[in-house]
């Protein structure tokens, strides 16, 4: 069985930066796709970050220049970098490995206090 495993949320404050990992492990196969999606309280769930199998990148606009999304294939794992967070940003983060399924982890914690 597939399993997500997130690390890395927390408490910062404006302007400052967090990494995100999340881990993929089991039996796992033809991935197409690793992203970052994030859901604030009384929000829909929202597209942070994807990239494709070949290595495309796509970013939601209110992340661009700030959030750099990347992975490690070998080792099944995507990473987040946020730098310059806002307020804004504050949710929970949740991972997600594109395969014929998707499969999701299980959301780490992100505040930006003011």
């Amino acid at each position: 069985q597939v399993q997500l495993v997130e690390s890395g949320g927390g408490l910062v404050q404006p302007g400052g930066s967090l990494r995100l990992s999340c881990a993929a492990s089991g039996s796992i196969f033809s991935i197409y796709a690793m992203g970052w999606y994030r859901q604030a309280l009384g929000k829909q769930r929202e597209l942070v970050a994807a990239i494709t199998s070949g290595g495309h990148t796509n970013y939601a606009d209110f992340v661009k220049g700030r959030f750099t999304i990347s992975r490690d294939n070998a080792k099944n794992t995507v990473y987040l970098q946020m730098n310059r967070l806002k307020p804004e940003d504050t949710a929970v983060y949740y991972c997600k490995v594109a395969t014929i399924v998707d499969y999701w982890g299980q959301g780490t914690q992100v505040i930006v206090s003011s």
